[in-house]
């Protein structure tokens, strides 16, 4: 059985993939931050991964809800990158979101508010440019107005937030509705 570490090869001092690419192999904390080699860290997401639209706010859901924002990120942008052209601009917004929410979370309040509101104008403009006001059951304008309302809190007030407690909700729907 193989572990992580050797499945990576270190070249010129960096940990590479199968394919030799670049890719830290160092454990990450449950909002993305690497911890020492060796250290007990959160599983990451699985890059690449291609899900129905559906199963990307459920899965995304269920990772904002645990506190995991990085993570959410992570399956917002396999969304972005494997869903139509015409649902590109909703899946980039919904990703800076998470990643705003993950800055804010880490104590970063300039790149957080910065991409909470950069998320909020993108999914805002995807929103009016025709498309479906809330496709895949998401509730857009509620996301939009949290993100706004959160990087408001943020910036006034200037320290870490919780990201579960913080946690957006994507849909207005309840769970088995």
């Amino acid at each position: 059985m193989s572990s992580a570490s050797e499945d990576r090869a270190a070249v010129d001092g960096r940990d590479r993939d199968k394919e030799g690419r670049a890719r830290n192999a160092r454990p990450r904390d449950g909002l993305g931050r690497p911890l020492p080699y060796g250290e007990h860290g959160v599983a990451r997401q699985p890059e690449g991964v291609v899900r129905r639209p559906e199963d990307s706010v459920t899965e995304a859901q269920t990772l904002l809800d645990a506190g995991k924002p990085f993570h959410a990120h992570e399956v917002f942008e396999d969304a972005w990158k494997s869903g139509p052209e015409e649902e590109r601009g909703l899946w980039r917004g919904l990703a800076q979101l998470a990643v705003g929410l993950t800055h804010s979370a880490r104590g970063n309040v300039t790149g957080g508010v910065r991409l909470l509101r950069r998320g909020a104008g993108a999914v805002e403009e995807w929103a009016r440019s025709g498309a479906r006001p809330q496709p895949y059951g998401m509730d857009l304008a509620g996301v939009v107005t949290w993100a706004r309302e959160l990087a408001a809190e943020v910036e006034r007030e200037g320290v870490a937030v919780d990201a579960q407690a913080r946690a957006p909700q994507l849909s207005s729907r309840t769970v088995g509705s």
